[in-house]
């Protein structure tokens, strides 16, 4: 009787694992010179950061992606590596941020937040409606915009899109537009903040409130003062977790207008709940649980803000060197114009309810 030659697996030459890790490590390698380049931008911003402290070194990092960007324009090689700076590294940064909070805070400023939080979300999305309609921009796009300025960006797009079926263009055109105010609001927040001489609980609360991406309200706050950068970031954080109910809406409204054909059983959109909470999010409550019950010793609370300001450079360098300045021309003015419509309504709903409730200061 023969017996069976056969290898297993995990000694075969070409077996599935050590094709995997092979694979992994080959993905690794990839991220290096296009994070590389981020991180020496981060380098230079930081220096000259230093050097114009009003400026700092985030705002100064995007302005020096963008320019580059547009001069050499990263190809292939750079650009697995600029996508892990710009997403992951950012969120490793607001992860570390949680050691400099508490849960108590945490909750605290979710709760006082919240009427200022809430009609800014509401009066945006009302306004991209009625002033997107008006405007003749078709409603996914329409809506694209207005969750994408009134809650979290390119992260909220991305969780809309599958539960209204939106097309690739409309993603593109939405991300775009969202894209370009992000830098707007790093670049003139901060100055708007010290016009209006607002605190930096106030200006916390306008960052966290006003500007709809994550990297943004970091950038702007930061810039501001660590002060303001913890208080928005929370803001921020809480702000986020309205994608679910507005999911939900959007699901049930979808599920609702879908026509099936006859005799087929009515679908609606899947939602993941795990999907639409983000993995940051779960961090920063963890590592602000340990800074709550003194596992992290007060004493490397500098050090750790120290490096997550560096990553927060580093992930804006990178954002800035991800500038498709063809897609904003492709999008045509009409959605950037209401993309810098609800940029206006949404800053002025900020001031103005915080102006409403007491709490500009």
């Amino acid at each position: 009787m023969q017996r069976d030659t056969l290898s297993p697996p995990e000694t075969a030459a070409g077996s599935p694992t050590r094709s995997t890790s092979l694979s992994r490590l080959s993905t690794a390698l990839g991220t290096i010179p296009g994070l590389g380049l981020a991180l020496a931008i981060a380098a230079a911003a930081t220096a000259l950061g230093r050097l114009l402290p009003i400026v700092g070194g985030p705002v100064i990092g995007i302005v020096i992606g963008v320019v580059l960007a547009v001069v050499i324009r990263p190809g292939t090689r750079l650009k697995p590596g600029i996508g892990t700076a710009s997403k992951t590294v950012l969120q490793l940064s607001v992860v570390i941020l949680g050691s400099q909070l508490s849960l108590t805070e945490v909750v605290r400023v979710g709760v006082s937040s919240l009427p200022v939080m809430a009609g800014t979300l509401a009066i945006c999305l009302v306004a991209a409606y009625f002033i997107g309609r008006w405007m003749g921009i078709v409603g996914d796009l329409r809506t694209l915009i207005g969750v994408g300025t009134g809650i979290c960006g390119a992260s909220a797009i991305a969780a809309v899109t599958p539960v209204i079926g939106a097309v690739g263009v409309d993603v593109a055109y939405a991300v775009s537009t969202i894209f370009l105010f992000n830098i707007a609001a790093v670049l003139t927040f901060p100055l708007l903040g010290h016009l209006l001489g607002l605190s930096q609980h106030s200006f916390g609360l306008f960052a966290g409130t006003a500007v709809n991406d994550m990297s943004s309200v970091v950038a702007a706050s930061t810039t501001y003062g660590a002060a303001a950068a913890n208080y928005a970031v929370v803001v921020k954080l809480t702000r986020t977790l309205w994608i679910i109910p507005v999911c939900l809406g959007l699901a049930a409204v979808a599920g609702r207008g879908s026509r099936p054909e006859p005799g087929a059983r009515p679908t609606a959109p899947r939602l993941r709940l795990r999907r639409l909470v983000p993995w940051f999010l779960v961090g920063f409550l963890l590592v602000a649980a340990a800074n709550s019950a003194g596992l992290i010793p007060a004493h490397s609370h500098h050090a750790l803000s120290l490096v997550s300001t560096f990553l927060i450079t580093t992930a804006l360098s990178a954002i800035g060197l991800s500038t498709d300045l063809s897609s904003l021309r492709a999008a045509g003015p009409r959605p950037v114009l209401l993309g810098g419509i609800l940029w206006i309504v949404v800053t002025a709903a900020s001031l103005g309810l915080q102006f409403a409730t007491g709490g500009l200061r």
